[in-house]
């Protein structure tokens, strides 16, 4: 099944279905996006796909990219969209409940950054497969969004940083052994949507 997406809007509303709404403006971001096969394709549109470690290697963090994801997490805490921006590679791949989105601007990535109602505080980081960082979050409020009765909890991600800049987040489920992964590459005609 195709995934077509008609505006930046609608993948703001979809990007985030735990934690509510922002307040923030778009900047003048792009307002379409376009859907590309991905490679390894899941199975179904919201799976991870293959590859992304739902769990650590039992390894620390590498430092240097811990500090760029902590640097990030407290810039957009602060409500400093332009910093937290600054942080993120372009182009870069997200996935929250959503397919993959490729991140293909900077405007792109900004608008991500405005779309996430909550703020971050990181708890715990550890290093895992392929040079991705499995990190949890305490989910806060931010200046600027609305993070609503999503406070207070924790989440997930599985994020790859590359010449310090976030390349590649995606959010895990709270519980790694109730996840299936999609098949492996080939399978399935899912799209990654690129802004």
């Amino acid at each position: 099944m195709r995934v077509r997406l008609l505006s930046l809007g609608v993948l703001c509303a979809i990007a985030l279905p735990a934690c509510g709404g922002s307040g923030d403006g778009d900047d003048g971001a792009a307002r379409t996006v376009r859907t590309v096969p991905e490679s390894p394709a899941p199975r179904r549109a919201l799976d991870l796909p293959r590859g992304v470690p739902l769990r650590s290697s039992g390894a620390p963090a590498d430092p240097a990219q811990a500090k760029v994801i902590r640097d990030w997490t407290q810039a957009l805490r602060g409500g400093d969209v332009q910093a937290a921006s600054a942080l993120w590679a372009v182009p870069s791949k997200v996935q929250n409940g959503t397919p993959v989105i490729e991140l293909s601007s900077r405007a792109a990535v900004r608008l991500f950054q405005t779309s996430l109602p909550c703020g971050a505080l990181v708890t715990d980081s550890a290093g895992a497969a392929r040079g991705f960082t499995i990190v949890t979050v305490r989910l806060t409020q931010r200046r600027g969004g609305d993070c609503g009765s999503g406070a207070g909890s924790s989440a997930r991600t599985a994020i790859r940083v590359r010449g310090g800049k976030i390349a590649e987040w995606y959010r895990l489920p709270d519980d790694p052994d109730g996840h299936r992964p999609g098949p492996a590459p080939g399978g399935g005609d899912d799209d990654e949507t690129t802004v």
